[in-house]
């Protein structure tokens, strides 16, 4: 399964978002873990919002005391949400053991060392091995997986009664420049989220088992047993001009478009992604004083009755 992360932003490179492959041996988790941790921090007031809705919306007699956050990646969000629900045992999941050492390191610095735990699991397959929970949170990595129907049955049967599936798919894909940049063709961003669209089928296509779904995520987590309990989008807006965190990240994200889309881009679109992407070029990202990030999370939420 997948780190934390939206497919519509970078390609993600999905070797999970990352890339080509998820398992690919020479996958450099280095770069792919830091990119993660600077989109996840410049997103942590959206995970936020979202927590405390939960909070708000939690219907579990006992309160909220184990977390699941499935494809955890490098553990921000695994760490956030242990903030967020200070009597719980938060645990991260995630197949990649490189992302839950940075996970573990990062619940020790931040004195969560005590109430994060880090599991190495597949899912659907090893769902059975994380044992019960009263949250579990899933942040774009159900569409890693073949069959999501059965992966949300699995969610929903690893919840103690009242408990909760918090599903962060879909929303609203980033923008982050105006439509004529002053170089190449107006409409940059439209043309790579047209190109993401169909890569992102592709890669839904070639997963094992993958099964095509109607992507009415509210009623998935009703076939699965669960009632819903609504769902609300959270709007990141951060306006120009961008902060040095904000910047790095979406430069790291332009990056990765370019090389997972290149060879699906028009020659004179990857000219401008490569002056955008040149630290010295004055119309480059690195300088650009009209830089933003506009973009929309939906979370999906049902409980157990």
């Amino acid at each position: 399964m997948t780190p934390h992360r939206d497919h519509h932003s970078a390609g993600h490179g999905h070797r999970h978002d990352h890339g080509p492959d998820h398992h690919a041996t020479d996958f450099d988790w280095d770069a792919l873990a830091t990119h993660l941790e600077h989109e996840a921090e410049v997103h942590r007031p959206v995970y936020e919002q979202a927590a405390a809705w939960i909070a708000e919306r939690f219907r579990g007699p006992q309160g909220v005391r184990r977390v699941l956050d499935i494809g955890s990646g490098p553990g921000l969000i695994t760490c956030l949400l242990a903030e967020a629900f200070p009597d719980a045992e938060v645990v991260a999941v995630d197949s990649t053991p490189a992302l839950l050492e940075r996970a573990r390191a990062r619940a020790e610095r931040s004195g969560l060392g005590e109430r994060v735990r880090t599991i190495t699991a597949e899912v659907p397959g090893e769902l059975g091995s994380l044992g019960e929970a009263d949250l579990v949170w899933a942040s774009n990595s159900l569409h890693h997986v073949g069959d999501q129907r059965a992966a949300l049955t699995g969610f929903a049967g690893l919840l103690r009664p009242g408990g909760a599936v918090a599903l962060f798919e879909g929303g609203l894909p980033a923008r982050h420049l105006p439509r004529d940049v002053g170089i190449g063709r107006p409409g940059l961003e439209a043309r790579l989220e047209a190109v993401s669209v169909e890569w992102f089928t592709a890669m839904r296509e070639a997963l094992p088992g993958a099964k095509a779904e109607v992507e009415d995520w509210s009623a998935l987590l009703a076939a699965a047993g669960l009632t819903p309990d609504g769902s609300r989008s959270f709007l990141l807006d951060l306006p120009a001009p961008l902060s040095a965190a904000a910047r790095e990240m979406v430069v790291e994200t332009f990056a990765r478009q370019r090389d997972v889309f290149a060879e699906h881009l028009a020659a004179d679109d990857t000219a401008t992604l490569d002056r955008l992407l040149d630290a010295q070029d004055a119309a480059g990202l690195a300088h650009r004083p009209d830089m933003f990030l506009l973009k929309a999370r939906t979370l999906h939420l049902a409980h157990r009755v």
